[in-house]
């Protein structure tokens, strides 16, 4: 079977210093999905140490019983980058507003996507964390995402959670601007596509059709 290494984001506040983190459902449904199949999934974090998990997605009693397992491997997690990722098959990078702040200006992330796009690897991406897609460029300055088909969290979902002025950039913009082909669906729709080995996913809704493109890569 395969590995998956999971990266979550480490930052805790948005630029008005409301709490934010890892959107729970995004780890929890892609982890729960790929393990059930058989695959071996390794949770890491930018920094290392506890995620933080923004507080409105928090689970209700009945997903916390259910996501207990992977939430329980957020207490104290290895820094990606101390990892041998030589051996990896899939990265996955869950949301949440705290994947704008951290993935798209971290260079040791976007060496390790790069490896993983340049061997044939899966990348996945959900919501806020195609944002790491904003900071990458090749040595000619080409932006890795240009002429790519992605789905990510929209401008018009950031305007209804009241998000717009307590981000660093919205992503859609940002995405499309740097010539990514961006497919909107309807806000909170399950929406998540491929495009070869590269998934990306809308919103919290689209976890499972996330982790179902994946094991069909896998």
């Amino acid at each position: 079977m395969s590995r998956i290494l999971f990266i979550l984001t480490s930052h805790e506040r948005m630029l008005n210093n409301e709490l934010t983190g890892l959107w729970a459902e995004e780890h929890a449904v892609p982890y729960l999905a790929l393990t059930a199949a058989g695959h071996e999934v390794v949770v890491s974090s930018i920094a290392g140490g506890r995620v933080p998990v923004d507080p409105k997605s928090n689970p209700t009693p009945e997903q916390a019983l259910a996501w207990n397992r992977p939430l329980a491997l957020l207490a104290d997690t290895p820094a990606f980058d101390t990892l041998e990722t030589d051996g990896f098959d899939a990265v996955h990078m869950p949301g949440g507003h705290g994947a704008v702040f951290d993935m798209p200006y971290n260079r040791k992330l976007h060496d390790l996507l790069f490896r993983f796009d340049e061997t044939g690897r899966v990348i996945s991406s959900l919501c806020h964390a195609p944002a790491v897609f904003a900071g990458m460029r090749r040595p000619d300055g080409t932006p890795f995402i240009a002429g790519r088909h992605v789905a990510a969290f929209t401008d018009a979902e950031e305007r209804a959670v009241g998000g717009v002025e307590k981000v660093p950039f919205l992503l859609e913009t940002r995405l499309k601007e740097l010539g990514a082909i961006h497919h909107p669906a309807a806000d909170w729709a399950s929406h998540a596509i491929k495009d070869g080995r590269l998934v990306t996913g809308q919103n919290p809704q689209s976890s499972a059709a996330a982790a179902a493109l994946i094991l069909g890569l896998l």
